[in-house]
């Protein structure tokens, strides 16, 4: 089997906690979801999920870039960035690009998902608006860290290997595409129903 196609035991650890926290994401958003519908208790599972990506892997990734750089640090964490800068170099040294995006995503991501969680649960009224919040901001880090790199001709990106390609760089960031894509998409069917369903109770009333 060529190189290309080797899965190495530390792309086999980072896999699996990546599974592990889906797992646990689903879990506790199914969990939280109980008596809800279809729809709301898969949002919510990808919310847990989105949220402990945010503060348990992109987290300790920002205070390890302050303290020193992904390269130099070691335990299971520094292992999978690691292993992902395999794919993006930008991700092993301090790159003030990822750092600033990922200092947002942590910060205003992670505590938009943890509302959103709390106004699905609660029926909130305000559950669409923090759920368009939060996907546009998914969406613009995404553009932000891959847009200027393709702009350079992809100088840090690994495009020659099957896992670092295919997996790490399109798998997991078009995950991180299509869930706010379709999040959007149910807000705005859910909001056109409230709009009709508000005008047809005014027009009653007239």
């Amino acid at each position: 089997m060529g190189a290309g196609w080797e899965l190495g035991a530390a792309a086999g650890r980072s896999l699996l906690l990546c599974a592990a926290l889906l797992l646990a994401g689903c879990a506790l958003g199914l969990r939280l979801g109980r008596g809800r519908g279809s729809a709301d208790r898969g949002v919510l599972a990808w919310l847990c999920y989105d949220a402990l990506v945010h503060f348990a892997l992109e987290g300790p990734f920002v205070y390890l870039s302050f303290v020193g750089n992904i390269a130099d640090s070691e335990g299971l964490i520094a292992s999978l960035w690691k292993e992902y800068g395999k794919a993006d170099a930008r991700w092993l040294y301090f790159d003030p690009t990822i750092v600033s995006l990922e200092i947002l995503t942590v910060v205003l991501d992670g505590s938009l998902a943890l509302v959103l969680i709390y106004a699905i649960v609660k029926e909130k009224y305000y559950r669409h608006f923090i759920q368009i919040t939060l996907c546009v901001c998914e969406l613009y880090g995404g553009w932000m860290t891959f847009f200027p790199d393709w702009l350079m001709g992809s100088p840090n990106l690994n495009t020659d290997n099957w896992l670092y390609f295919g997996v790490y760089l399109v798998f997991f960031n078009s995950v991180w595409v299509l869930m706010p894509g379709l999040l959007l998409w149910q807000s705005w069917v859910e909001l056109r129903k409230m709009y009709y369903k508000g005008t047809s109770a005014g027009k009653k009333f007239q």
